[in-house]
């Protein structure tokens, strides 16, 4: 039980969117000539907790709901009231004007039902004009490159001259990260598309080089045609119940498309959940009121950087691109959740750039260590719930890990205030324990993430205590068909350190690859595979597979240390330690044309990304630094049939 006693001792031991027409920054200046902002000047716990309401449907019929979400720029409070709005990118429905925020409205999705949504670019001014980016982007990395026109597309770019740098009109191209997708509808790097503007050059291409395909399938799968500046996909939900989310995944430009703010979360729910009322609830539904109640809460905590006018600030210096200065919870710096003495629901995202974080419950907002006073509950991880409930003092999150917990606050004293702090290091992750292996954030802005202020309850909590909850079970994989070797691996290019993807070689040494090398993951369609991925960085990976939740099945030299309680569950993204094998298993039940990447966004952009094709069965598999199960290792492969 926590009482008011040990709340005070731990905590004495360490002593709304507004549409704007504005291309560039909000102010109008140049990125370059911005002021940053002091994060430490930024008041904290000021404005409450803003909740995503649920994204509004344009149409439920008897076999799908349907969704027009669109991309547009406008003006959003994320510092506190009074402090600048900011110009950010966001998604909403289109018929329904006033839905658009950061993060987007939330896709409610039922186990079995399918959802289709047509994606479409809005990212132009009121005169019809393109919009440029809020951020430098650097045309002369592998990206969508729209100014090389279809033959030069989804290839290497230069500059014009512009400090900073491209300045065309923005392709984007949305994944359901998570999703089971077929392939037309995963969201694909090179199948991006640029809004239908007035201005457009004669000379751009308007689409990626795998769009016409896509859109060929997909039409040939449903006899509907994609319109310029957009894309329609379906997603069919024939997965288990699970904490997903929407985010741009452009080729090259994903990291500054994401910073600049288009993501939201897709819960998927149904089939294979707990009756209602086991888990803390309600979350937002469609047509709820303004002042309805949510004890099942999603929370999307990333980092921003500011300028002293409120424009977003992108960090790109070489020891740590991408990671911002304070820490943004659904759209907001440092805000606060008045919570009741009831047990809460909360799907926790890291949707940082880069950044990793390692949360806990404390009774003091700044004292390191942290000394947490509550447990997180976690009951699922990325693709579901977990086989059984597990206590965390401190939850580890990867960007794009998802973490489904449960915290409860009956037994915490009225006026209580708790917070949500990160020990996570404001730098590039090598893994270890914060304190001891590494400086955790600075507990003063990106220590802090949340603050919980306790109330009296009003109602009676139905909800199941954690400890005492069954969670569904779900079948392990079968045996693999192969097993799979490749590597993460770092290399000098051009004076700077690159991370790249890649295969081992015949001496077991890391082989790196690119995007455009020939592909080597190429499973058969139908097949289950082990993938041991050997870390030759310093530094720890989120490696994401696109279409499959898989098992993690070890870790360490051999990769055969049994993963914690916490990855016992599916995930889509799983943590790759330094000088470590990471040993999962994966079911390739969908064919065609995928992907694999590095979750740390710089990296993905940076080439840290490679195809994932999965064969029709009779295809040939090429060279991929594996070998069938049984081949090579037979005891490898006795070993993981269960």
């Amino acid at each position: 039980m926590v009482t008011r006693r040990r709340l005070l001792a731990a905590g004495a031991a360490g002593g709304a969117a507004m549409l704007v027409p504005a291309g560039g920054t909000a102010s109008g200046r140049t990125l370059a000539a911005a002021a940053p902002l002091d994060a430490g000047e930024i008041p904290k716990y000021v404005a409450p907790l803003r909740i995503p309401p649920a994204m509004p449907a344009v149409a439920t019929g008897p076999e799908r709901d349907e969704y027009v979400i669109a991309v547009r720029q406008f003006r959003q409070q994320i510092l506190p009231p009074s402090w600048p709005r900011t110009t950010v990118w966001g998604y909403g429905s289109t018929a329904h004007p006033g839905s658009f925020g950061y993060p987007a409205p939330t896709i409610m999705a039922r186990v079995g039902r399918p959802v289709r949504v047509t994606w479409v670019n809005q990212l132009v001014d009121d005169r019809g004009d393109y919009l440029p980016h809020l951020l430098p982007v650097d045309p002369t990395l592998h990206w969508a490159n729209p100014g090389g026109g279809n033959a030069g597309r989804d290839q290497h770019g230069h500059r014009d001259g512009d400090p900073r740098g491209y300045r065309g009109p923005v392709p984007q191209v949305v994944h359901l990260h998570g999703g089971h997708s077929l392939q037309e509808s995963d969201g694909h790097s090179e199948a991006w598309y640029l809004p239908v503007a007035r201005d457009l050059p004669s000379d751009f291409a308007v689409c990626g080089s795998s769009y016409d395909e896509f859109r060929s399938r997909f039409t040939e799968r449903s006899s509907l045609r994609w319109s310029a500046g957009s894309a329609t996909f379906e997603y069919a939900n024939d997965q288990a119940p699970a904490t997903l989310w929407y985010h741009d995944h452009t080729l090259g430009i994903t990291a500054q498309n994401v910073y600049a703010g288009p993501a939201g979360f897709y819960l998927l729910g149904g089939t294979g959940d707990l009756p209602d009322g086991v888990l803390p609830g309600p979350g937002p539904a469609q047509d709820d009121p303004p002042d309805a109640r949510y004890h099942d809460i999603p929370l999307m905590i990333q980092d921003r950087s500011f300028t002293a006018d409120g424009d977003l600030l992108y960090p790109s210096g070489h020891s740590s691109p991408g990671v911002g200065s304070t820490i943004v919870v659904n759209g907001r710096t440092w805000p606060s959740l008045t919570v009741q003495r009831r047990r809460y629901r909360f799907r926790l995202l890291n949707g940082c750039n880069s950044r990793f974080l390692l949360l806990s419950v404390a009774a003091h907002a700044t004292a390191r260590p942290a000394r947490p006073v509550l447990p997180v509950w976690q009951i699922g991880s990325d693709g579901g719930f977990l086989p059984e409930p597990v206590p965390h003092e401190r939850v580890t999150l990867g960007p794009a890990q998802r973490v489904d917990a449960i915290v409860d606050f009956t037994d915490v004293p009225v006026g209580t205030e708790l917070y949500l702090v990160n020990e996570g290091p404001d730098w590039a992750y090598t893994g270890g324990r914060p304190g001891v292996d590494f400086d955790p954030a600075d507990p003063h802005t990106t220590g802090q993430v949340l603050r919980f202020v306790v109330t009296d309850a009003v109602g009676a909590d139905s909800s199941v205590p954690p400890e005492q909850l069954r969670l569904p079970s779900h079948s392990r994989l079968g045996p693999a068909q192969r097993v799979r070797r490749l590597s993460l691996n770092e290399r000098r290019s051009g004076g700077s350190m690159i991370m790249l993807l890649g295969v081992l070689d015949e001496r077991g040494r890391g082989l790196p690859l690119r995007w455009s090398d020939p592909v080597t993951e190429q499973p058969t369609l139908g097949d289950t595979e082990v993938w041991e991925v050997r870390n030759f960085t310093r530094h720890v990976h989120p490696v994401h597979l696109h279409q499959v939740q898989f098992e993690l099945l070890g870790r360490g030299h051999s990769g055969r240390s049994l993963p914690g309680l916490g990855d016992r569950g599916r995930l889509d993204t799983v943590l790759a330690y330094p000088w470590e094998v990471t040993r999962i298993k994966a079911h390739f039940d969908l064919p065609g044309r995928y992907a694999w990447h590095c979750h740390l966004l710089e990296h993905e952009d940076n080439e840290m990304m490679r195809p994932l094709n999965v064969l029709p069965r009779g295809g040939a598999a090429a060279g991929d630094g594996g070998s069938p199960s049984g081949a090579v290792e037979p005891a490898t492969a006795s070993t993981d049939a269960g």
